[in-house]
């Protein structure tokens, strides 16, 4: 069904160009080009303090004593998850227990995250838009509509089966924390944790239609629903594996593609299938909406209480808002990550 190839993050650059030729004829072409088009700096090197756990360099994805985190990488927020990946190392106590999974579906970047983070756990894997392109609706913004956003549905069968949870992580974002202790979260029988909001108005993530429908409507009865980003989640994925949550959400958006039931990409399914089964995490991990939602130009300001995450959802984005020199003010707090060649931060 998916076509996945794994890599493992140590294989060299010229392994993974073959393959991917292999894979797609308009493979090469296209990895060429974008291999021409981005140049970071090498991060500074990150080692463990004294009392974490012993890893080597040689360290496979199997270690029970690894942090997982998964990550796409695709050309458009390349420069947003390789700092991403970048302040969740500068604030880790044990950088080198972080395993990183990155999903890619059209483009060569292994050697770029290899010259970027030298000394960095990770694996590479492809995921074929293909799996997903007949299922996806127009959106309210068309990058939600690209393929690898969908990426995260399919984490249970991409990642290999001895990897048992995993935290999903947005490419627009910035860890400022300890990355171990959103992996500690307890998800208690949930096979996802997330920050919820319930004060927000949950009836607007579908339509007049949905919410008229007593058999779909129906869906959230006896539940107490509430809305929750998609963008950081903690996932279980022996218990997804087990109740076949992938399915679940592909039927929700086979159901979308005739009836038409909501207007914003990939977090409606989720909703429709965790909402009010969704272990709780503190705030603090996901200071959404930093982005400005889906109001160009807008600027935001952080929620209340303390930060350990700040995710830049919604249209605009920091990178390119600073490299336009039209920067919100809390974009000074995602310069500092980013290793961009030709920034000036």
């Amino acid at each position: 069904m998916f076509g996945i190839t794994r890599f493992s993050g140590f294989f060299s650059a010229a392994m993974f160009v073959i393959v991917l030729i292999i894979l797609s004829p308009s493979f090469q072409s296209e990895a060429i080009r974008s291999s021409h088009r981005f140049s970071f700096r090498k991060a500074l090197p990150f080692r463990n303090a004294h009392e974490c756990a012993w890893v080597s360099a040689q360290t496979k994805v199997c270690d029970p004593s690894l942090v997982h985190v998964a990550i796409t990488l695709d050309v458009e927020y390349l420069r947003g998850s390789i700092a991403a990946v970048h302040s969740i190392l500068r604030h880790a106590l044990c950088p080198e227990n972080v395993f990183f999974h990155f999903l890619v579906s059209d483009t060569n970047l292994q050697a770029l995250v290899d010259s970027t983070f030298p000394h960095l756990k990770f694996n590479v894997y492809y995921f074929d838009p293909n799996t997903v392109s007949h299922l996806i609706s127009s959106s309210v913004r068309q990058a939600l509509e690209q393929p690898l956003n969908y990426a995260r549905n399919y984490l249970a069968d991409l990642l290999e089966s001895c990897v048992e949870r995993v935290i999903y992580l947005d490419s627009d974002l910035v860890v400022v924390d300890d990355v171990a202790k959103l992996w500690s979260a307890s998800l208690g029988s949930r096979a996802i944790g997330a920050p919820e909001y319930c004060h927000a108005n949950f009836t607007k993530y579908f339509t007049a239609g949905f919410w008229s429908e007593p058999s779909l409507a129906g869906t959230f009865a006896q539940r107490r629903a509430c809305y929750f980003n998609t963008g950081v989640m903690v996932m279980d994925l022996v218990k997804w594996r087990k109740e076949g949550y992938t399915r679940k959400i592909e039927r929700w958006m086979e159901i979308q593609k005739s009836d038409r039931i909501y207007e914003l990409g990939s977090l409606p399914p989720f909703l429709l299938v965790f909402a009010g089964h969704v272990a709780p995490i503190e705030h603090r991990w996901n200071q959404h909406g930093l982005g400005g939602d889906n109001v160009k130009g807008s600027c935001r300001g952080l929620h209340p209480g303390p930060v350990s995450l700040l995710h830049w959802s919604g249209s605009g984005k920091p990178w390119l808002r600073l490299h336009s020199k039209r920067p919100c003010p809390l974009d000074s707090l995602w310069a500092p990550f980013d290793l961009y060649a030709q920034s000036p931060f």
